[in-house]
């Protein structure tokens, strides 16, 4: 029986053409910044985002860790919402590694957080406090479903984190979603950001890495930052050379998975006992809930599973299914006869 993975877009796996390139990679040591597909596709990301200088790191969270290192100091503070990835998800690496304390406020519906609230949280100057350096947002909004930060609305945190002499991340580990659905480049999105992280390893298919973007002095410090913390790699051009095909062939089709999320959450719309807010359902990722408390989000995906489609319980009547390369119609028409199957039963 075939099995349809709707966990996470991180179950991409590599094209036929990132195979050939990592096959016939031009290899060097990076640590002696000597890996020729290395420096290249940092050349491309750096150029894609409009930015003076990029570098490979193994993973997002390796990206965030590394930029919120590079950023603050030990005892210093970073704001970032309640519902982001680095502090849900990143093991309390900014904190456990470097430091930082996290000073979270709340991420409205739409991925956003309240301007009075940012500014609210902004320290004064007092040594019973700590030092606010930083602000983080993330776009897309993992566990607000997908949700696209607009320009308009980074431009603002970045003017309010400016204005008071913060520097401001963003966690872009999806920036390529938001800037499809937005039909926009992306370098419109993160023009005000002072440094940004995005994956290669999800929507985009490369099997492993990310790449932080930002000014030449900043990624300076990041590769000082990335050595620290055990991410010096040597011949990663083997990495690096997926990562390139990724950049130049895999962004524009990111628009069908958009389509295929949005046929899948209008399908659970039409099942009986599930409940989903369809205009919620911006990019890949799509969120609904169990109406009966009879039934376990856990129990529902254990009854999935043995129908060949695997999701994700993100709370005990909520689920997550992301779309992504190697989900077609016929799997979205699959994965919704299961659904209804599991519910009927």
């Amino acid at each position: 029986m075939k099995t349809i993975d709707l966990r996470s877009d991180t179950v991409t796996l590599p094209t036929a053409v990132m195979r050939e390139a990592i096959c016939n990679a031009e290899l060097g040591d990076d640590v002696f910044c000597e890996d020729p597909t290395t420096i290249r596709l940092e050349q491309i990301a750096a150029e894609r985002m409009g930015k003076e200088a990029a570098m490979l790191v193994a993973s997002g969270t390796m990206g965030n860790l590394v930029c919120v290192l590079s950023h603050c100091g030990r005892g210093d503070e970073v704001i970032l919402g309640d519902q982001s990835h680095t502090f849900v998800y990143e093991a309390g690496g900014i904190s456990a590694l470097g430091g930082v304390h996290p000073h979270t406020i709340v991420n409205q519906p739409d991925g956003t957080m309240r301007l009075k609230d940012i500014a609210a949280a902004i320290r004064a100057d007092n040594v019973h406090f700590p030092r606010t350096r930083l602000i983080c947002l993330e776009n897309t909004h993992n566990r607000c479903g997908g949700a696209v930060l607009t320009p308009g609305y980074i431009a603002e945190v970045a003017s309010l984190a400016h204005d008071r002499g913060l520097l401001l991340h963003l966690d872009g580990a999806r920036i390529f979603n938001a800037a499809v659905a937005l039909d926009i480049d992306v370098k419109e999105l993160i023009r005000h950001v002072d440094s940004v992280s995005f994956c290669l390893s999800k929507g985009l298919s490369a099997p492993v890495g990310s790449v932080i973007c930002g000014s030449k002095e900043f990624v300076a410090e990041a590769r000082r930052n990335r050595k620290a913390v055990g991410g010096g790699m040597r011949q990663c051009g083997i990495i690096a050379a997926a990562g390139i095909e990724a950049l130049e062939q895999m962004v524009d089709r990111l628009a069908e998975d958009h389509a295929n999320a949005r046929r899948l959450a209008e399908g659970i719309a039409g099942i009986a006992g599930l409940s989903i807010e369809l205009e919620r359902v911006q990019t890949n990722i799509v969120f609904f809930e169990l109406v009966s408390e009879e039934l376990t989000a856990e129990k529902l995906v254990t009854e999935l599973a043995g129908r060949g489609v695997k999701m994700l319980a993100s709370g005990p009547r909520r689920l997550r299914a992301v779309t992504h390369y190697g989900i077609n119609n016929d799997d979205i028409d699959m994965a919704l006869a299961a659904l209804e199957g599991a519910m009927r039963q």
